[in-house]
């Protein structure tokens, strides 16, 4: 096949996975409904160097992560694609340093297009590669550092390897102005054993100081800029969001050690088979072979690293696909006997994938189901369907992979690609109500954009009102939730209102306009609070309500 038309065949690939399906899948809340209207409202106030979000101080997160989504609403709209383009960017800009990199270590296009593939298919890296936060952002600086590490490790003149340690330095400051002292951390861990093994640590003294004058010189300007606006932003940012998060024993997503073997596994479908192989491979060439020992110390350390750490999720292991890509990818052109094998047994673990998740939406999870609660409602046949196919054309995708023959191996990473064409026709009415509220919001747009007052019990339903609205003047009703820092500003706290003071606060201010009411009602709940003044206007869809009162004279 020619090299024009494996070029053609990639871009239609990319475009099936990362461009047509975007805009057809509605926002989810807390998370891609937060960064779109921290967003939004940094474009909207001109205000590039603090966070806000309801117009309220909002320190969880540096601020680079939102310069890059800024990008993508400037470039694309008040769309959803355009709320997921930063992640989308990010995941294409790491894809094109792996097969960089991997050019640079094995010096073989079929190895650098095939890592580059693996990479952008892997369930993991596609799941939260087109879902809007941050993590793709991070991936992008970190694959970037340790890509200007191996530049700098594999110079021939001192230019070139002063160019690497400052793109190593630029790449950390970039990625420490997205998520904080992390992507510090994750390069270190990562580099410096490797440093050791290859003798090479006095030539890491040498130069180390030279990236992190590059990094300091690059974070100072935004670190004293914020510093000098708001104050207790490092304070709140280092203890609450670093310290508390991943040692403390009230750590936020608290997790087991081996929290992260499962997620491992499930995110390197459609390509597991390869994964036993590679890594046993990359082991077995430690002594020869300083590439291996660099992607496994890129891989083994920062999981290692994060499976201590008492906080979790699974995006925090995002960054090791990028390594994983390319010792995969590696093993699978290597053309040792046991390859073979790999790719028989890869093709069968999809078919048996996609045939057993097929089974379970139309036996357990489907309307007539054996589940007690059936996931689907029994007028949403279409939707059973879409999910039923989607995973059966895994299954189909992974037979036909089954024999290596010819590169039929490489049909695996077509695997996931009905499911990420329906996936977002697929998802039940009530997830829907709970995750996605931009059709509910839809249903009662008028009368929200009507409203002088907005109110809400949930920052995710709120973010996705307020995003939808364009408008960021939202008050909370009952629950702070994450809002609870910003709103303890004195200057703020009137955009918070109790359940026992509302009746009063709403005799008040339905006299200067309409006041609407969004309310998230808990899993269970039949009816929202008893207590609640008589609204004028209801609406309810799922979980989620609506009460509209009338202006009064």
């Amino acid at each position: 096949m020619r090299t024009g038309t494996k070029t053609a065949l990639l871009i239609a690939l990319f475009a099936l996975y990362y461009l047509i399906p975007i805009e057809f899948r509605a926002l989810w809340q807390p998370d891609e409904a937060r960064y779109a209207e921290i967003s939004r409202e940094m474009l909207f106030s001109g205000n590039w160097v603090v966070p806000h979000f309801f117009d309220l101080r909002y320190f969880e997160k540096p601020i680079a992560g939102y310069w890059v989504n800024n990008i993508g609403q400037l470039l694309f709209g008040h769309t959803n694609f355009g709320v997921r383009a930063g992640a989308i960017i990010s995941t294409t800009f790491s894809a094109l340093l792996i097969y960089w990199l991997a050019k640079k270590m094995f010096v073989s296009q079929k190895v650098a297009l095939s890592s580059s593939v693996i990479f952008l298919t892997s369930l993991l890296v596609y799941g939260i590669g087109t879902y809007a936060v941050l993590d793709p952002i991070l991936m992008l600086w970190l694959v970037a550092a340790m890509c200007s590490f191996w530049l700098a490790a594999q110079a021939t003149s001192t230019q070139q390897r002063a160019c690497g340690y400052v793109l190593l330095g630029a790449a950390c400051a970039m990625g420490f102005m997205t998520k904080g002292f992390l992507a510090l951390a994750v390069p270190v861990l990562a580099i410096l054993p490797w440093a050791i093994w290859q003798r090479r640590f006095t030539e890491l003294l040498r130069w180390g100081p030279l990236t992190m004058l590059v990094a300091a010189l690059l974070s100072l300007p935004w670190a004293l800029a914020i510093n000098r606006q708001e104050g207790d932003f490092w304070h709140y940012f280092f203890w609450v969001e670093h310290i508390q998060r991943f040692a403390e024993a009230d750590a936020q997503h608290k997790a087991p050690f081996w929290y992260y073997i499962p997620v491992l596994l499930g995110g390197c479908l459609p390509w597991l088979a390869l994964l036993p192989g590679s890594l046993a491979g990359a082991w077995r060439q430690r002594g020869q072979n300083a590439s291996a020992v660099y992607l496994l110390s890129w891989v083994l350390l920062p999981l290692l690293f994060f499976s201590i750490a008492k906080g979790k999720l699974p995006t925090y292991i995002l960054p090791c696909f990028a390594p994983l890509a390319l010792l995969m990818a590696h093993y699978a052109h290597s053309g040792s006997a046991s390859v073979v094998k790999a790719f028989k047994v890869n093709g069968w673990i999809n078919l048996l994938f996609g045939a057993v998740t097929t089974l379970v939406v139309l036996i357990v999870l489907a309307p007539w189901g054996v589940a007690h609660r059936p996931f689907y409602a029994s007028d949403e046949l279409q939707r059973v369907l879409c999910a039923a196919l989607a995973f059966a054309g895994w299954g189909i995708l992974g037979w036909m992979s089954r024999k290596p023959e010819n590169g039929r191996w490489q049909l695996a990473a077509l695997c996931p690609l009905v499911l990420a064409l329906l996936v977002g026709f697929a998802i039940p009415q009530k997830v829907r109500d709970s995750k996605q509220p931009q059709s509910f919001i839809s249903a009662v747009h008028d009368q929200l954009a009507d409203s002088r007052y907005l109110l809400a019990n949930n920052p995710g339903v709120a973010s996705t009102v307020a995003w939808a609205l364009q408008r960021s003047d939202i008050n909370f009703y009952d629950a702070k939730g994450e809002l609870q820092y910003g709103l303890s500003y004195p200057d703020a706290q009137s955009h918070f209102i109790d359940a026992d003071g509302f009746a009063d606060w709403l005799r008040v201010h339905r006299r200067q306009g309409k006041v609407s009411l969004v309310l998230m009602l808990n899993s269970g709940d039949n009816t929202p609070d008893k207590n609640l003044p008589e609204p004028d206007d209801v609406y309810r869809q799922g979980r989620l309500v609506y009460y509209g009162y009338d202006a009064t004279p």
